[in-house]
């Protein structure tokens, strides 16, 4: 079956299509648009009108690319930001009416779950692997067994918010730095794991850095000297000479400080030399849930449709 999957994230918005057959996902195509969804959320608890027009623009894309493709479901599932504001649920209400895509709000442990049958999806999983999620939002921790999850704690160690928070210089300067790497680790529990796996956009534009190209990086060893080299480099760097740098996408340049700092203090707590990357995450988590969708059913707006803004 053919399926696509969005990812509402706090600071991107993706896409992907793909073909699901006894729980193998073979990608067709993968999209993402950096929306900044969740821009001033922790401050304000609400998706601002702004943030929310970018995210629908980048809809409009990905509902016409998905029906071109064939697409036979279509499951969107929000994450930290839409959990959070107060006007998530009427939004994502909004997006199953004016989109047609099946819904579903994600709490940590969901999120987690679903992160882990994505990154399952194409190896198997042991039981001393830890499997890191660095979002904009939030940071989610699992050990898995294949493709279930044992143990997962959801943090608010997010790009986006760790930014806002900690952050105001450009570049920012040491103190900062030091207070945000600070409260990072207050949120880190402690465990034991003798691996690691990241994924999502933080952890593949640090490989991306370390190689200095925009280049696949699935199944690349991201060296812990890598990350801390990188770190050091896009910090010191004023907002529009980091968004130059090779391997940086520059829509992702304003919070990718917050995520290295967030990545190199995991790497350091739990004494790990390496993370491998993994460019299968949630979303095919997601495409998985799609394809177990029963068929669109055409009927009313769901509550709090068109209320969210």
């Amino acid at each position: 079956m053919r399926v696509a999957a969005v990812d509402l994230g706090t600071n991107t918005t993706r896409l992907l299509v793909a073909d699901v057959e006894h729980g193998l996902v073979d990608e067709v195509v993968r999209r993402e648009t950096i929306t900044r969804m969740g821009e001033s959320v922790e401050r304000r608890r609400i998706l601002l009108p702004t943030a929310i027009a970018r995210v629908r623009n980048a809809l409009v894309d990905y509902r016409r690319e998905a029906e071109e493709l064939g697409a036979e479901r279509v499951l969107a599932v929000g994450t930290s930001a839409v959990r959070e504001a107060d006007n998530g649920d009427a939004f994502l209400g909004e997006v199953e009416w004016s989109y047609g895509f099946a819904t579903r709000m994600l709490d940590g442990g969901q999120e987690a779950e679903m992160m882990v049958r994505g990154v399952a999806s194409d190896r198997t999983l042991g039981t001393a692997t830890l499997v890191v999620d660095i979002g904009g939002g939030s940071t989610e921790l699992a050990t898995p067994a294949g493709d279930r999850l044992v143990w997962a704690i959801s943090t608010e160690a997010g790009s986006v918010r760790l930014t806002e928070r900690f952050l105001p210089s450009d570049p920012p300067v040491r103190d900062e730095l030091e207070s945000c790497a600070a409260h990072v680790r207050t949120l880190l529990p402690p465990l034991e794991a003798t691996s690691a796996i990241g994924v999502a956009g933080t952890v593949v534009t640090a490989a991306r850095i370390s190689i200095g190209a925009a280049v696949p990086v699935h199944r690349h060893r991201l060296s812990a000297t890598a990350v801390l080299e990188a770190l050091q480099h896009v910090a010191s760097l004023p907002l529009a000479e980091r968004a130059q740098v090779p391997g940086l996408e520059p829509a992702r340049a304003p919070v990718i400080v917050a995520g290295l700092v967030v990545l190199h203090e995991i790497l350091t707590r739990y004494g790990l030399s390496e993370i491998e990357v993994s460019e299968r995450d949630l979303l095919h988590g997601a495409a998985l849930e799609a394809a177990a969708l029963p068929a669109p059913d055409e009927g009313l707006a769901p509550p709090g449709a068109y209320t969210c803004c």
